[in-house]
């Protein structure tokens, strides 16, 4: 389903733009997802709507292994790539699930926000990009997704995300239907005027 619209309290969850994953190879040019995801982050704050910055800093507790190999990281592998610009407005969440509401904050924090609506982009579109979507779907959140903002490792896995799962469960649409949506809000009135 296209986008069709933009919910006036709309949070933006970015998935895992951290240098160790970023660093993996995806089907698309990380580089171009992270700077796609900067464009829709830096849209978001000047409308003063909520960006979510999601990374992943280790594994749940229990048999969560498998398939997995046990690598050393490197020191700055949970950090965020620097064109996300993170700011102290930003809402960080720290996960050791595949989704972004499984044993984080993420849906008290959107609930004390009022937001209705999440647009979601990031890596991997199979793994945290569609479970955090649906998680979200389940919780009642207007989903969207942003298709050209993220990737995966397996193509056939990111195109059945994308043709047969993501319809489902969310509008989806481009990173610039996405910023047409928020280039169409009328501007926040000033309160010191």
């Amino acid at each position: 389903m296209p986008l069709t619209k933009l919910d006036p309290n709309s949070a933006l969850i970015l998935i895992d733009l951290q240098k160790g994953i970023v660093g993996m190879p995806t089907v698309h040019p990380a580089a171009e997802i992270a700077s796609r995801a900067a464009q829709l982050a830096r849209a978001f704050r000047e409308r003063h709507l909520t960006v979510v910055l999601v990374h992943v800093t280790g594994r749940p507790p229990g048999r969560t292994d498998a398939g997995i190999p046990n690598l050393a990281r490197p020191a700055d592998w949970a950090e965020f790539v620097p064109e996300l610009d993170q700011q102290p407005t930003d809402f960080v969440v720290a996960k050791k699930c595949l989704g972004a509401f499984t044993g984080t904050p993420l849906e008290g924090y959107l609930r004390e926000h009022n937001v209705t609506q999440v647009v979601i982009a990031g890596i991997a579109t199979s793994v945290g990009v569609e479970s955090t979507a649906r998680s979200a779907y389940d919780l009642g959140y207007n989903v969207t997704l942003v298709v050209d903002a993220m990737t995966d490792r397996d193509l056939d896995a990111h195109r059945l995300s994308i043709e047969k799962t993501f319809p489902r469960l969310a509008e989806t649409g481009t990173t610039a239907d996405m910023l047409k949506l928020l280039a169409e809000r009328k501007p926040e009135k000033s309160v010191a005027s």
